[in-house]
């Protein structure tokens, strides 16, 4: 129970904080400007005309439909949209009657006009429909365990939404912030997940140790690499070289993040292992303990890291897909040595060497703590002392 309320106090003052910086960006942001827009939904109620038309030498398809404002200060309204024609769309991104899309009203000034634009399709219905059937499945097959998931899940994006984002965002070192913040993610995801037992709390301490030199081994890589962070369009865009934002740091916080969750897996599933042997041969030794366990510890590591290498090339395949184009015919060690490519090649080796040594770690620590004449000599050591 004090443990319990001590997550819960850590969990308190990590809000706490994040709500002075939240209020002072409220503030430092009240008198900016913001354009005169208005979102809305809308359901496409007709297509009234749909061809191409030729803008500089290319055929760009375009849609006329009549759509019917469901939301909003101009709610029942029917309008007439043009989508596409001035700008290209996909095949995909035509729209059909039935459709509900997200319009965006502009207020054009001095003259008072109003226009409106098909902003995107709404979706938002369906990824509710996937969430509850994500929440479903998790229930029914991980049983109340799988309720513990969740509500670490829950207080994971707590974690990083109120605590995380907001110090980043006031200027402080990303790394560090990340490291806070992953230890907090540690201490309440775990024991929720696995409850409160000597088995979790070797996993939690080996994920710990194995994040710490993950932090490490990034952090060599991304300075030697020398990395800036600024490959990102998304963070040049909205920060700048001259924001007071790290964004090498940004760079190595997210490789910590991303990271993390692959470790708790092999730590919680290996110290599992280790303590099943244990339980199954009460006469096996450290030495016994370890070969065994680590022997399922490697078949571990294979999968883990081929899946970490899988992720991160997913995430960047559009990028792959121009390197192997190569429409202006730069040579490959020039491509290979470009910032996009480094760093999606640093973020693999970083947390793949962060996976291959948690492994024996955890193993280490569990048969250490598995080892019967062990525990009899930790027993009566702390006996004495305490004596």
């Amino acid at each position: 129970m004090k443990k319990f309320h001590l997550l819960i106090g850590i969990l308190f003052f990590l809000f706490l904080s994040s709500l002075s910086l939240r209020t002072g960006f409220a503030q430092q942001n009240q008198n900016a400007q913001v354009p005169t827009q208005e979102f809305s939904n809308g359901l496409i109620i007709k297509i009234l005309k749909q061809g191409e038309k030729e803008l500089a030498g290319l055929k760009n398809v375009y849609q006329i439909v009549q759509i019917k404002i469901l939301a909003g200060s101009d709610k029942g309204k029917v309008i007439i949209v043009n989508y596409g024609g001035e700008t290209s769309i996909t095949p995909a991104q035509e729209v059909s009657a039935g459709d509900t899309v997200i319009l965006q009203k502009t207020q054009y000034a001095p003259n008072g006009k109003t226009g409106y634009i098909i902003y995107d399709k709404y979706r938002l219905t369906d990824m509710l429909y996937a969430a509850l059937a994500f929440f479903f499945l998790v229930l029914i097959i991980a049983g109340w365990r799988g309720v513990g998931s969740l509500l670490g899940l829950a207080i994971s994006l707590a974690i990083i939404l109120l605590y995380m984002i907001p110090q980043i965002l006031s200027g402080a070192n990303p790394l560090e912030v990340s490291v806070i913040a992953s230890t907090a993610i540690l201490l309440f995801t775990t024991y929720l997940a696995h409850g409160v037992s000597k088995q979790t709390t070797i996993a939690l301490l080996s994920t710990f140790a194995s994040l710490m030199l993950t932090v490490f081994i990034a952090s060599l890589l991304v300075h030697s690499t020398q990395l800036t962070g600024m490959n990102s369009e998304t963070a040049t865009l909205l920060f700048g070289p001259t924001s007071r934002i790290n964004l090498q740091g940004l760079l190595l916080a997210g490789i910590i993040v991303g990271t993390l969750g692959a470790l708790n897996d092999i730590t919680t599933t290996q110290a599992a292992t280790i303590f099943s042997l244990a339980e199954h041969d009460n006469k096996a030794t450290f030495r016994k303990l370890f070969i065994t366990g680590f022997r399922v510890g490697r078949e571990h590591i294979v999968s883990m890291v081929n899946t970490l290498v899988l992720a991160y090339t997913g995430s960047a395949l559009a990028l792959l897909l121009f390197v192997v184009l190569n429409p202006q015919k730069i040579p490959y060690w020039v491509i290979l040595n470009n910032e996009d490519l480094s760093d999606e090649i640093i973020r693999t080796f970083a947390g793949s060497m962060g996976l291959i040594l948690v492994v024996p770690i955890v193993t280490l620590f569990a048969a250490f703590m598995c080892d019967k004449k062990i525990q009899l000599f930790l027993r009566e050591f702390l006996y004495a002392i305490v004596r």
